[in-house]
């Protein structure tokens, strides 16, 4: 009996010991910076001159009060012949998710406007923006290769 007794307590100290060597889900999972994301994605593209907004041009270029928003990266072009941009803006308040993605929405339209008569094809690449919405974040991309940093972007948050 005490046989039977020492393999059940060893049986429930493995279970318990498995259980605890699991790995997390990605609902658990945290995922960096909103700076160390933007950097990540922009190595992934072709344009190497990148300028970072701060709190005063991001309410300037976004229509958006960057008081709304707990940590953020905008990644524009340095020189303004290109479209390529990167926000990755996370909320403080998910109840602003709907705001911010209207002020990324008017960012889009401004871009757009800003080359429909000057560059064609960098007009076209702004028309295809895209944005993603995932727990408090909001994405804003105009790539080349939005399919792929959107991956990228995904893997930010899978489990680790």
């Amino acid at each position: 009996m005490n046989n039977t007794r020492a393999v059940g307590v060893v049986l429930l100290l493995l279970i318990t010991l498995l259980g605890a060597c699991g790995g997390k889900d990605a609902s658990s999972a945290v995922p960096p910076s909103s700076g160390q994301m933007a950097d990540k994605l922009v190595q992934q593209m072709q344009q190497t001159k990148f300028a970072s907004l701060d709190g005063k041009m991001i309410k300037m270029m976004y229509h958006l009060d960057p008081a709304v928003l707990e940590d953020y990266a905008v990644r524009t072009p340095l020189l303004n012949v290109r479209t390529d941009e990167i926000a990755i803006l996370k909320v403080k308040d998910a109840a602003d998710l709907n705001a911010v993605e209207t002020a990324v929405r008017e960012r889009a339209a401004d871009v757009q406007r800003q080359y429909e008569s000057y560059e064609k094809a960098q007009y076209e690449k702004a028309v295809r923006y895209k944005i993603v919405t995932r727990d408090r974040y909001v994405l804003f991309v105009i790539s080349d290769r939005a399919d792929q940093l959107l991956q990228t972007y995904d893997s930010f948050f899978a489990s680790k």
